[in-house]
C-alpha cells in the first residue's frame, strides 16, 4: 500500500535513521524537518539555511534555480513571518508528490520552468535480524535528475546544512544557540569527499558529537563555510555564487563583521557540497549524498517524567553506534563502501514485505510502525543494550524504563530483530527482578541505578515472562534460557504471593496495570495474562529438566484457566467480578474489556496456542468488535484524551453495553489507542474472525493518512508510542507462519481466504518469503540461513503437508511441493 501524498499532506513525516540512532525527517513537499539527531526528541526543529537545490542550464536558455522542495502551503502566519532561515523568499517547485513504503522513500518534484523531473529517493538501510545494519546513524538522499528538455543541459544539485553539534537552545529568531564552537572542514578520503561538521567540545560532554554531509561523486563543488554574520550575507553570497554559473566558491574569510560581533550567530555554521553534471535530451543521472552524524554520549540516566533515579545525570554513557564507528565521517565511508549490500537487502526486503498478498492495510501499518524502533523512543548503548521509552513528547522522551506492560504489545522486535527484545528479557530478570520475584516494570538498571521503588504491575511482569518463553522458542537458545529461568520461576511464584489473596488460583488483590491504575478483585485482563504465563513457566521448566516446576505450573494453568471462566465468563465475554464497582475508583466491573483476553492474544503470538476455552475466547473477542469498535465516533462522549474523532472508526478501549458502568470508570477507558487496536485485531484473526480484524486495521491507517495524522506516527503517550509495534502481529496471524526453534520446525497456515498468500517471515538465524497455494509451498531465503528438521504446510486445498530436512542459505529456495518458488514483482520507480 503505497502512501501517495500532495504537499499539502503538512503533517506527513518520513524518519530517517537508524535502531538507536535519532532521526531527521522529510516531509510530503521534499524538505529536511524535525532534526532529532543529538539523542533527544526535537518534533519541529530545523536547521536554518538547511536545504537541497538545483540549477539546471539549458543550453541556449537561461539557467533556472530552485529550491528542490515543493512550494510553501498556507497558512504563511509568524512573528517573523517566515524567519530568514526558513529561506521562504527562495522560488521552489510548482508540484510535490510523497511516496512512502517504508523503509523507503520517493518524492516526485516537478515545475515547468525547470526543463528536468526530479526524484528524490531517500532511505536509510533496514536489514532483517541485523541490529547492526539497521542501526546506522544516517541517511541516502539520492536526487535522480531527468532531462527532459531538447538541448544538453548543465545541472547542479546542491546541499546546504548547517553545523548541528552543540546546540544548546534556539533565540527568539529561531536561529540555534551553541555551547561550544562549530567547525566544517572540508575532507575527502579517496572514498568519500565532503564536509565534516564538528566542534571544539570535549569528547565526554552531552553535546559533543559530529555530522557529515558526503558524497562518493567525484564532480563536486563546495562552498564548506559559508560568511556567518549578523545579517543574511551568507546565504546571499551562496544563492548568488549557485546562480551564477553552478559552481562555488570557497570563502576566503569567515565573516565580514568586524569585531565586536554578536557572537551566537558567527558560531553559525553553515556548508554547501554540490555535484555537477551534464545532462543529454532524455539523459537522467543519480546525484546522491549521504547524511549522516554521531553523538556518542548520554547521560546516565533517564531523566524523564516518572521519577526514576537520576543519580547518575552528570555521567555519560555512549550509544552502542559509538562503539563501531569513530565519528560521523566513519560512518559516512562505511555507508559508501557497504552500500551496495546494504540497499539490496533493504529493498529486498522492501519488496518481501510490500509485494506479497497479504491486505493492503496491514503492510502498512507493519511497515510503517517500524520507524518506533528507528526514532528517539528507542536507543541501543554500549554492550548492545537495549532500552526504550514508551514514547518520545516533542521534547523529551515519554515514561522511561522500557515499561513491561507497554511494551507486552510489541511484536516487531521481537521478529525481525530478536536480540533486542533478548536485550530487554535479560535487563527485566537477571536486573530487574528482586530476590522475592518482584519485577521492577521500569528498568533503572541499564543506566547503573537504583530500582524504582514502586508497586510491580501485574501484566507487566506475567507478560514478561510470555516474552521470554516467545524469545527461546524463536532460536535465544537453551543456555540462554537457563540463565534467565530462575528469576522467571521467582517472577511466577510472586504472582500467586502477591496477587492471589484466597489461594484459588485466580488473582484478585490489588493489580497494577497499563491503565496506570490498580484493579481490585478478579479480572479477566490478569487472569488472562496468569494463564498465558503459568503455561509458558511450564514450557519452559519442562525443557530445562525442572520437572517438579513443570507439573507445578502446569497444574496451576489448568486451574486459572477453569476458575477463571467460571468466575468471569458472563455467557458472552469475561468480566472482572467485584461487589461493589465503585467502592474503588476505576474499576471497569461488567464493561468489555479490548484487553481481556491479552494474555490469550499473546499466546498464540507465542506459539502456545488456547489457554483459555476456544469457544469462549472466540465469543469473547467477538464481544469485544461488536461493542467496542464505532465505525464513527461523532457522539461518542470522552472527557479523556482524544486519538480518534468525529467520522472517523475506532476502538474504544472499554464500553458497558450491559450497563453497570462505574461512576468514575478507569482512566483511558473511552481513549482509542493504535496498539490495542492492533492487538483485538491480531486477536479476532487467530480465532477466525478476518474481516473484522481487517476493518480495525484499516480503521487505523485511515486516521492517518498524511493529512490528519502523519503515516509513520502513532501517537499514544507520546510520539512514535510503543504499543503501536503490535503492528506486526496481523501479519504473524495471517501468514499463519510460526517457527519454532526447539524442534527446528517451520509451520505455515495461512489465515488468509486467498487463493495463493505470499509473505515475509523470519525464523530465528533466517529471512525470506513462504508462498502457499492451491498446488503446493515454497520457500526462498532471501538473508542469514534456515535449517529446518520439519516443515509443516497446511491449506485447505493441500490438507497437511510436511517435507523433512530443509536446509536453506541466502538465495536458496525451496519447493517443498509443485508450486515454483516465490517470485517478487519488479521493484516500482
Amino acid at each position: 500500500m503505497s502512501r501517495v501524498l500532495d504537499g499539502d499532506a503538512a503533517v506527513a513525516a518520513f524518519p530517517l535513521g537508524g535502531i538507536g540512532t535519532g532521526n531527521v525527517s522529510v516531509g510530503a513537499r521534499g524538505e529536511l524537518r524535525d532534526w532529532e539527531l543529538a539523542n533527544a526528541p526535537d518534533k519541529g526543529a530545523s536547521l536554518p539555511f538547511t536545504c537541497f537545490a538545483i540549477r539546471v542550464a539549458r543550453d541556449g536558455a537561461e539557467a533556472v534555480t530552485r529550491v528542490l522542495e515543493g512550494r510553501l502551503r498556507p497558512p504563511h502566519e509568524g512573528d517573523q513571518g517566515y524567519d530568514a532561515g526558513r529561506l521562504a523568499g527562495l522560488p521552489r517547485l510548482a508540484r510535490s508528490r510523497m511516496r512512502g513504503e517504508y523503509p523507503l522513500l520517493w518524492v516526485d518534484l516537478a515545475d515547468p520552468l525547470l526543463g528536468a523531473e526530479v526524484t528524490l529517493t531517500a532511505f536509510t538501510p533496514l536489514v532483517p535480524l541485523d541490529a547492526d545494519a539497521s542501526g546506522l546513524p544516517g541517511a541516502v538522499l539520492r536526487y535522480t535528475v531527468k532531462n527532459i528538455g531538447d538541448a544538453p543541459a548543465d545541472v547542479t544539485v546542491v546541499g546546504s546544512m548547517a553545523n548541528p553539534v552543540g546546540i544548546a537552545r534556539r533565540n527568539v529568531f529561531n536561529f540555534p544557540e551553541f555551547e561550544g564552537h562549530p567547525r566544517n572542514d572540508w575532507v575527502d578520503d579517496g572514498v568519500v569527499c565532503g564536509i565534516r561538521f564538528g566542534t571544539d567540545l570535549g569528547e565526554h560532554d552531552l553535546r559533543f558529537g559530529s555530522a557529515a554531509l558526503a558524497t562518493t561523486d567525484r564532480d563536486v563543488t563546495a562552498k564548506p563555510q559559508w560568511l556567518s554574520g549578523f545579517w543574511q550575507d551568507g546565504v546571499q553570497v551562496f544563492w548568488d555564487d549557485l546562480c551564477e554559473d553552478g559552481r562555488l566558491e570557497p570563502e576566503t574569510v569567515q565573516t565580514l563583521d568586524p569585531p565586536p560581533r554578536p557572537e551566537w550567530f558567527t558560531r553559525l555554521r553553515v556548508g554547501s557540497l554540490g555535484i555537477a553534471a551534464r545532462l543529454e535530451p532524455g539523459a537522467e543521472r543519480d546525484f546522491e549524498f549521504l547524511l549522516t552524524w554521531h553523538f556518542p554520549n548520554r547521560a546516565r540516566a533517564w531523566q524523564g517524567n516518572i521519577g526514576l533515579d537520576n543519580a547518575g545525570a552528570a555521567d555519560v554513557v555512549r550509544n552502542h553506534y559509538a562503539t563501531r564507528f569513530a565519528d560521523a565521517w566513519a560512518v559516512a565511508r562505511h555507508l559508501a563502501q557497504e552500500l551496495p549490500s546494504l540497499e539490496a537487502a533493504t529493498r529486498t526486503f522492501h519488496r518481501a514485505l510490500h509485494g506479497g498478498t497479504l491486505p493492503p492495510e496491514v503492510v502498512d501499518a507493519a511497515a510503517a510502525n517500524l520507524a518506533v524502533l528507528r526514532s528517539t523512543t528507542c536507543f541501543r548503548l554500549e554492550g548492545g543494550v537495549f532500552a526504550a521509552w514508551e514514547g518520545s513528547f516533542a521534547h523529551a522522551g515519554s515514561c522511561e524504563g522500557t515499561c513491561t506492560h507497554v511494551w507486552n504489545y510489541a511484536q516487531s522486535a521481537a521478529f525481525l530483530f530478536p536480540e533486542l527484545e533478548r536485550s530487554a528479557r535479560e535487563t527485566e530478570f537477571l536486573r530487574e527482578t528482586r530476590p522475592d520475584g518482584r519485577m521492577n516494570f521500569r528498568a533503572n538498571s541499564v543506566f547503573g541505578n537504583a530500582p524504582w521503588d514502586f508497586h510491580p504491575a501485574v501484566d507487566g511482569q506475567l507478560g514478561a515472562v510470555v516474552r521470554l518463553y516467545r524469545e527461546w522458542r524463536f532460536g535465544a537458545g537453551d543456555a540462554w534460557l537457563a540463565e534467565l529461568y530462575p528469576a522467571a520461576r521467582r517472577a511466577l511464584d510472586f504472582a500467586f504471593a502477591e496477587w492471589d489473596a484466597d489461594g484459588d488460583g485466580v488473582l484478585d488483590s490489588k493489580q497494577h496495570n497499563t491503565y496506570d491504575i490498580e484493579f481490585f478483585g478478579p479480572n479477566s485482563l490478569a487472569n488472562s495474562m496468569f494463564a498465558a504465563a503459568l503455561h509458558a513457566g511450564a514450557r519452559m521448566a519442562e525443557r530445562l529438566g525442572e520437572d517438579a516446576d513443570a507439573e507445578r505450573f502446569g497444574a496451576a494453568a489448568r486451574r486459572c484457566a477453569e476458575r477463571m471462566d467460571a468466575l468471569l465468563y458472563n455467557g458472552e465475554y469475561y468480566e472482572q467480578r467485584i461487589d461493589d464497582v465503585d467502592e474503588h475508583r476505576y474499576q471497569y466491573g461488567t464493561g468489555c474489556l479490548s484487553d481481556q483476553l491479552l494474555g490469550q492474544q499473546l499466546a498464540h503470538v507465542a506459539g502456545l496456542g488456547h489457554v483459555l476455552p476456544p469457544d469462549h475466547v472466540r465469543s469473547a473477542i467477538g464481544a469485544v468488535w461488536k461493542y467496542n469498535f464505532r465505525e464513527d465516533l461523532s457522539a461518542h462522549h470522552s472527557v479523556q484524551r482524544t486519538y480518534a474523532l468525529g467520522d472517523e472508526a475506532g476502538l474504544l478501549l472499554c464500553t458497558w453495553p450491559r450497563g453497570g458502568r462505574p461512576r468514575i470508570p478507569f482512566v483511558y477507558s473511552d481513549e482509542v489507542w493504535t496498539g490495542i487496536e492492533y492487538q483485538v485485531a491480531t486477536h479476532l484473526i487467530y480465532e477466525g474472525l478476518t474481516d473484522e480484524g481487517l476493518r480495525i486495521v484499516r480503521a487505523v491507517r485511515d486516521r492517518h493518512d498524511g493529512r490528519r495524522r502523519s503515516p509513520w506516527n502513532e501517537a499514544e503517550c507520546g510520539n512514535h508510542y510503543a504499543r503501536s509495534l503490535a503492528s506486526w502481529g496481523p501479519v504473524l496471524a495471517l501468514s499463519g507462519v510460526d517457527y519454532d526453534a526447539p524442534s527446528a520446525t517451520l509451520t505455515i497456515r495461512p489465515r488468509l481466504a486467498a487463493p495463493v498468500v505470499r509473505a515475509v517471515f523470519t525464523a530465528g538465524h533466517g529471512w525470506g518469503e513462504a508462498e502457499v497455494g492451491p498446488d503446493g509451498a515454497a520457500l526462498v531465503l532471501h538473508g542469514g540461513s534456515l535449517d529446518l528438521a520439519r516443515l509443516v504446510v497446511e491449506h485447505p486445498s493441500l490438507g497437511r503437508l510436511e517435507a523433512t530436512g530443509v536446509a536453506l542459505r541466502a538465495g536458496q529456495a525451496f519447493t517443498a511441493f509443485p508450486l515454483p518458488a516465490p517470485t517478487t514483482p519488479p521493484e516500482e520507480k
